[in-house]
């Protein structure tokens, strides 16, 4: 089995329209919200987030075939003034799971942001994806909490 993880170049046509796939079957999981994307985020999305800077995602193949995808986004804590890596999507394909390919991805992830400059990941997981937040934990993430009398930090949303 030949596993390849690399960083995504968005204007080779071949891994954009891989990352767009890999995508696509993560939005149509239960995890993902369960429909599919919608035509123009599947043709563009390469494109798009070729348009910033701060983006970038890595993307993992086995035998030549897309199995497993990671998309970031830099951004900056205030509290360590440094910037930080915001995993926002982890996908591996149904057919991949149990091959460690999300701690592959999550280590080239580390590297870049360790490249960077970067203080932390951070990332979110839906509470009832146990298969993820335990990748997540065997991996060295935990919940955010910055007073334990306080709780955890809940990730929120304003659709526009």
């Amino acid at each position: 089995m030949d596993t390849v993880v690399m960083v995504a170049d968005y204007s080779d046509a071949r891994q954009a329209r891989d990352l767009a796939g890999l995508l696509d079957c993560y939005a149509r999981d239960a995890m993902g919200g369960g429909r599919p994307l919608s035509a123009y985020a599947r043709e563009n999305l390469a494109a798009e987030l070729a348009k910033i800077p701060q983006a970038f995602s890595v993307i993992c193949y086995i035998d030549d075939r897309p199995a497993g995808l990671i998309n970031c986004f830099e951004g900056f804590s205030t509290f360590q003034c440094k910037p930080l890596v915001y995993i926002h999507d982890v996908v591996v394909l149904e057919g991949y799971r149990g091959l460690g390919l999300s701690q592959l991805m999550l280590s080239r992830v580390e590297a870049l942001a360790r490249e960077r400059g970067s203080c932390k990941l951070t990332l979110e997981v839906l509470e009832g994806n146990e298969v993820a937040r335990n990748a997540y934990v065997k991996y060295g993430f935990e919940p955010f909490v910055l007073d334990p009398a306080m709780g955890r930090a809940l990730f929120w949303q304003k659709s526009l």
